[in-house]
């Protein structure tokens, strides 16, 4: 989750504003952050269904796992300079937990007095679309989709986006998230950037960058308010040695066309909410009929309907996904092959905003198969359990 500092739109900043203020530097840099601990194993039918990218708890052997542990540092340190620092102090690396990793690390530069035309620099989240965006603090499941969050491994990249929104939608953009709608953030109305394509946290690999692009029209209609949006990107991905299994036949420099488009729908719980997002393009596949990855298409989302009930000071936000995901996972081992089938029903609980509490059963239908791992369909069902901290 993104929160960026807006001015009033008929402020005009100026030298002597910032200088007359004589602020410290430690006054304009915040922190908070956010702590998840989870249990998977709750009436599992079937320990050897899992889902690497999404909890890799999941499954046999899993069993009480902190997801993320994340401290972050922001702040607008100057009128059109604002910055925005986040380590996770919660990845994994085999059979080692709690690395710490960076996940974001960019400063955005307004363009003009108001801040509503503004360039990201640095490692940050894809504008691709809407639940990828959202802070994983933030949203009722407690994993993205398959169909949308293939696109890229955590969301992010190193890159310069290019984001513009009026000044009155970048405050509707801000309620939506502190009234607690489940917004996605401050990512505007507009956004364009080029980025490396290899994932975050990874150098590239060739000599092209991808290209996105995002437009999403957050508008209020009465007492509810809808936020339609269509988005793309394109680009040439390259698969590393280390991504291949010894056996896996592929073209000898590894690179595949990595392109989509997507739409979202998302009608914000005013009571009652859903969330639509869906998406199509090509990239590489792992084929078991010819063990070689090769380009092929894929598409794939999810539809969710969600509620919020406020019972004096608790909130409850019961909600229901079905999702589903045909084509590859270019990250994963010989771009692993997925069919992907999912319900997900749970709630969750708020009674302050330090703490949250979701349960989440799964009734879950994956085929998952690279090349030491063929012919290889799971199906059951769990309960899963996530309680959360924020600070």
């Amino acid at each position: 989750m993104i929160f960026v500092l807006l001015a009033p739109a008929s402020h005009s900043f100026s030298q002597s504003d910032s200088t007359s203020k004589k602020t410290a530097w430690y006054d304009r840099i915040n922190v908070r952050g956010y702590v998840q601990v989870r249990y998977n194993r709750l009436l599992e039918t079937n320990p050897n269904l899992g889902c690497d990218q999404c909890d890799k708890s999941w499954g046999d052997d899993g069993g009480l796992f902190l997801r993320r542990a994340r401290i972050i540092f922001f702040g607008q340190i100057n009128p059109r300079v604002y910055f925005y620092i986040q380590p996770d102090f919660a990845s994994s690396s085999g059979t080692g937990l709690h690395y710490g990793q960076l996940r974001d690390a960019y400063f955005d530069l307004g363009l003009n007095a108001n801040n509503s035309l503004r360039v990201r620099l640095g490692q940050s989240k894809v504008p691709f679309g809407f639940e990828n965006m959202q802070s994983s603090s933030n949203r009722l499941p407690l994993d993205r989709a398959d169909g949308t969050n293939s696109a890229f491994p955590n969301e992010r990249d190193l890159g310069a986006f290019f984001y513009w929104a009026p000044v009155k939608k970048r405050e509707l953009l801000a309620r939506l998230t502190r009234e607690g709608l489940k917004g996605s953030g401050d990512y505007g109305m507009f956004a364009f950037g080029v980025f490396n394509g290899q994932g975050a946290n990874k150098a590239e690999q060739n000599n092209t960058l991808h290209m996105v692009s995002r437009f999403s029209f957050p508008v209020e209609i009465g007492s509810q308010i809808i936020e339609p949006g269509v988005q793309a990107y394109t680009g040439q991905y390259v698969l590393t040695s280390d991504q291949i299994s010894s056996g896996t036949k592929i073209k000898e420099d590894r690179s595949f066309l990595d392109q989509r488009v997507g739409a979202t729908f998302i009608l914000y719980p005013k009571p009652i909410g859903f969330n639509v997002e869906y998406n199509i393009g090509k990239g590489p596949e792992f084929n078991t009929a010819t063990d070689s990855v090769e380009l092929k298409s894929l598409h794939g989302g999810y539809a969710m309907l969600s509620a919020r009930v406020k019972i004096k000071n608790h909130l409850l936000y019961p909600f229901t996904r079905y999702q589903f995901y045909q084509g590859g996972k270019k990250f994963e081992k010989d771009a692993r092959s997925y069919d992907v089938n999912d319900l997900e029903i749970g709630v969750e609980w708020q009674p302050s905003k330090a703490f949250e509490l979701v349960a989440m059963y799964v009734i879950s239908d994956r085929r998952y198969e690279d090349y030491g791992n063929q012919s290889n369909r799971q199906t059951g069902n769990l309960l899963r359990l996530q309680a959360q901290l924020n600070f």
